[in-house]
């Protein structure tokens, strides 16, 4: 048995079932291993950042290991973008990379890098491979550490070493020996801290909790503490799914892509609750001192991390949960869920009032409008970084039994696309719908068109549509250059030429649809929806649209308007939205 045999037969055994991965003469030996055994699948993308996407995204949608793999030098280095995601939404992903021989290590050889420390700041466990007898705990050790502390891990394998006879470990000096498996433990606090941590609950009269990630399974719990205690659910962005929208204490997302009522929510409790959320903008949580806080994570590095809590819970979230909530009180006062009530209705109102306002020629808000109500209820909804992630969070109403979500901590462009041939992957009977800007299709994404139509022969469901809003321009920047800045739209920056990504799905073999007119929205979507090939949805969107964030500051605005009078499209900007941004600030300093 080669090395490399061992180490796929040692895979399988961690329960590997496929591999998102691109060939290279560093890699081939593993290659030719997973050729002979036969039975892992490998996907094969058009480039390795994509393949490491693909992996994240198996792992958010799957709850599982996920793997990718690359040649050594440009192969592995391409793998880090997608490895950097994984380790900030806490994804557990195996990389595997090739390396130069061993016997040719030091000695600046092509394609020879120090890949252990490349990827030393990223991953929870890296290790290159010198001997076969090292290979057993070397992947061992990865995978458990992946699992238990969510996060990427990468084995480095010589190419030499890849073609070796196996040699087990010996039961010797200088040798140990290993054996996979790996089961994740209930964590929970002790049950003086859950007392504490219930008093504070119990004093207070207007709960407000976030929830995060962390908090994927322990829906039915904090639906439970939120009733009883009266109190609204704000989602931080990777928390979207984990509760549905219909709701009616669900305020939606928080922070610059979130809702009034979730901003509305945090400026005016007393009490503050978190629950497996590293929600990064403390601003957008209550001032310092003005909530009582508790706080429940798994990870004890993110507790008060944000905002200082009164009790720090170190736990698994349905776990503590389940056993804080027979020490809590049900709250007779409904008060504040009645205005929370009253918020969410207004909301409503204003969302429903944004998404059909007249636009140059489609609004993007109404993009996602449409769509939110056609989606199936087992629909999985990617989105890529950039203004469209404003319509993901705030227009698309997940229902129960949905799965959504993006890069969190990263925000990085392109991963939309392969993020939904991942999603795919893992539940092929599953319809996919992927939300992407034109510069993501541009920089990554387009060439994944040609992955989906490689493999979706594979998906007993075919249905995925990959919507583009073609808007020419660098949406997000070009408005955080306007209103964090005060800059006018830099040209050379932010135009996008345009591209008719509809036309060219149909030359890689899918499905496309062109629309230009919001009162061909809504057919577009049925029609991609019900469509038997994935579908590429490209609408021509109004670039002067503003993702505009819950409250505007007044420093904000003075900037914007200050951008303005030196911005080319000012006359078209100022009348589709600067009167949005005045009226909200004029309206709220009155009402201050």
């Amino acid at each position: 048995m080669k090395t490399a045999d061992f180490f796929v037969e040692r895979l399988k055994a961690w329960g590997v079932k496929r591999i998102f991965g691109y060939s290279g003469d560093g890699i081939n030996g593993v290659i030719g291993a997973i050729q002979r055994d036969g039975t892992i699948d490998f996907i094969q993308p058009r480039h390795e950042e994509m393949a490491a996407f693909m992996a994240v995204a198996d792992a958010k949608f799957s709850g599982d290991l996920a793997v990718c793999l690359a040649t050594g030098g440009p192969g592995a280095t391409h793998l880090i973008t997608g490895l950097y995601d994984a380790k900030l939404d806490h994804m557990p992903v195996l990389a595997i990379c090739g390396q130069a021989e061993a016997t040719v290590r030091g000695a600046s050889y092509q394609q020879e890098l120090n890949l252990d420390r490349v990827f030393a700041d990223l991953a929870e466990y890296v290790q290159e491979v010198s001997h076969p007898a090292q290979l057993p705990h070397v992947i061992d050790r990865a995978i458990r550490l992946a699992l238990a502390r969510g996060g990427p891990a990468v084995v480095i394998i010589p190419k030499d070493v890849q073609e070796e006879a196996f040699e087990a470990p010996k039961r010797a000096h200088g040798f140990t020996r290993s054996g996979p498996g790996y089961s994740r433990p209930a964590l929970v606090p002790k049950e003086a801290d859950l007392r504490k941590a219930a008093d504070v609950l119990n004093a207070g009269e207007k709960v407000a909790i976030l929830i995060g990630a962390g908090a994927v399974h322990a829906a039915d719990e904090v639906v439970e503490v939120a009733e009883k205690l009266g109190a609204g659910v704000a989602k931080a962005l990777l928390g979207k799914s984990v509760l549905p929208d219909d709701l009616p204490f669900v305020t939606g997302c928080i922070g610059l892509l979130g809702t009034k009522p979730s901003s509305d929510m945090m400026n005016g409790c007393d009490t503050l609750m978190i629950v497996g959320s590293g929600f990064p903008w403390s601003e957008f949580l209550p001032k310092t001192g003005a909530a009582r806080a508790v706080q429940i994570d798994v990870d004890a590095a993110m507790l008060s991390l944000r905002y200082p809590c009164e009790m720090n819970l170190h736990g698994t979230a349905a776990e503590t949960l389940r056993l804080l909530l027979p020490l809590l009180e049900r709250k007779a006062d409904r008060t504040w869920s009645d205005k929370i009530g009253e918020w969410l209705k207004n909301w409503s109102e204003t969302l429903d009032a944004r998404a059909m306002t007249a636009a140059h020629p489609v609004n993007p808000q109404r993009v996602v409008w449409e769509m939110s109500p056609r989606l199936p209820d087992n629909a999985i909804v990617t989105s890529d970084s950039g203004s469209c992630a404003n319509w993901y969070a705030r227009d698309y109403r997940v229902k129960r039994g949905q799965m959504c979500s993006l890069s969190g901590g990263l925000a990085s462009m392109g991963a939309a696309v392969p993020y939904a041939i991942g999603a795919k992957f893992a539940h092929p009977d599953r319809p996919v719908v992927a939300l992407v800007g034109d510069g993501a299709m541009q920089m990554n994404n387009m060439a994944e068109l040609i992955t989906i139509a490689k493999c979706c022969d594979r998906w007993s469901d075919k249905r995925l549509v990959v919507c583009v809003f073609n808007n020419e321009d660098l949406n997000e920047v070009t408005w955080e250059q306007r209103v964090m800045n005060g800059n006018p739209r830099y040209d050379a920056s932010q135009d996008i030429p345009d591209v008719r990504y509809s036309q060219f799905a149909e030359l890689v073999g899918l499905k496309g649809i062109y629309v230009d007119d919001p009162k061909d929205l809504g057919a577009a979507w049925d029609e991609a929806l019900s469509a038997d090939c994935p579908v590429v949805l490209e609408v021509k969107t109004d670039p002067e649209i503003a993702p505009l964030p819950p409250h505007i500051s007044l420093k904000e605005a003075k900037n914007f308007m200050f951008s303005m009078t030196k911005d080319e499209d000012a006359g078209h900007v100022i009348a589709d939205t600067a009167r949005q941004v005045v009226n909200a600030v004029l309206h709220r300093e009155g009402a201050d």
